[in-house]
């Protein structure tokens, strides 16, 4: 548990101080935000502003977990280990394309086919990896099946489940991506799913088979605490961050933090075998993927569309909101969507 503590607060601190240092480097070289000019009038305001915060987040989540293992002289484990390249390789490619948008001045950077490769390579080399380095219990960090609250169903088989451990971090990574449209908005959910991460891969260390087998009901897993202290780490960097990512934003994350965060949360989906739950845990970042599925749908259907604009928080500017009201409303829904997918995960082991 000291372990879980010992990465939130490192990673909250790390970031908390260095996001100020951040903001001046970034406005002293220029990196400021480009804005769409087909977007609200409201964030017009906001051209200029700091971006690339995530690379903060994504070191101050790293910091934050090895200096959790120095400080209680534990070692790492290749679950943890490869959650982190995850969302540090996610965040690279988030990176290049912010860089290209700042270097350019332009508001859109790498190409969506080039993004997408890079996304899908980083992806692979993780599935991949995630069914090697079995532990003295040859356990691997993930096993070739679907999951929901622990794995379901027979093999899939290493090609097939690539393939879908692919889609799922490409989905999660631009899920994410699409949410971050506001001041704050991606990274309070953040927040609360990876916070929703960290008692749920503890509640596994608590309840793993390899702890003896008076245990009524567990799940063989490798490293499941390792996970919560990733979870923890990624957590306290993202609190850190939103201190100043709050509206008025001082700096945004960028695609670099928005890809590295839903990079961190498919990670954490496969390794705690909860694949099929983060639809639920992560359900404001799918709703704002829809509107934009329904949008585009719709309008190459009929030629009209559903939203004013999407995703979907610029709908409700155009429709009269704040920001402010916004965020704080989309906040709740993330709220109902974690505290649902906590549910259905207690309720599994509480009656299975």
């Amino acid at each position: 548990m000291i372990e879980i503590l010992e990465a939130g607060f490192v990673g909250l601190l790390l970031a908390l101080s260095g996001t100020p240092l951040a903001i001046r480097v970034f406005r002293r070289r220029g990196y400021g935000q480009l804005i769409r000019d087909d977007g609200p009038e409201a964030h017009h305001t906001k051209r200029g502003t700091p971006t690339m915060g995530g690379t903060v987040i994504v070191v101050a989540g790293v910091a934050g977990y090895f200096a959790a293992h120095a400080l209680t002289e534990t070692a790492p484990t290749p679950s943890g280990l490869l959650v982190l390249a995850l969302m540090t390789g996610l965040g690279a490619v988030g990176f290049v394309d912010d860089f290209i948008k700042i270097y350019k001045h332009r508001s859109l950077g790498l190409r969506s086919g080039a993004k997408l490769s890079g996304q899908l390579v980083v992806g692979a080399v993780f599935a991949v990896l995630v069914l090697r380095f079995p532990d003295s219990f040859d356990l691997t960090p993930a096993d070739p099946s679907l999951s929901l609250v622990r794995d379901i169903g027979p093999s899939l088989g290493l090609i097939p489940f690539v393939i879908w451990i692919v889609v799922l971090i490409a989905a999660a990574s631009n899920a994410v991506n699409l949410t971050d449209g506001l001041d704050g908005l991606a990274t309070g959910p953040a927040i609360l799913v990876l916070a929703a991460y960290v008692l749920i891969a503890f509640w596994q260390s608590r309840n793993d088979c390899t702890n003896g087998p008076m245990i009524a009901r567990c799940e063989a897993m490798a490293s499941p605490l390792d996970l919560a202290i990733v979870a923890a780490a990624a957590a306290g960097a993202c609190m850190g961050f939103l201190w100043w990512n709050a509206p008025p934003a001082k700096i945004f994350m960028g695609d670099t933090g928005s890809l590295a965060l839903g990079g961190v949360l498919a990670g954490l989906a496969v390794c705690t075998k909860t694949q099929l739950l983060l639809l639920v845990l992560g359900g404001l970042f799918v709703i704002v993927t829809a509107s934009v599925i329904i949008q585009v749908g719709f309008f190459k259907m009929t030629g009209r569309r559903v939203f004013r604009m999407a995703p979907l928080q610029h709908h409700f500017e155009l429709v009269g909101w704040t920001e402010t009201t916004i965020v704080i409303r989309f906040w709740l829904v993330a709220c109902l969507c974690v505290a649902a997918g906590l549910a259905i995960f207690l309720g599994y082991w509480a009656y299975a």
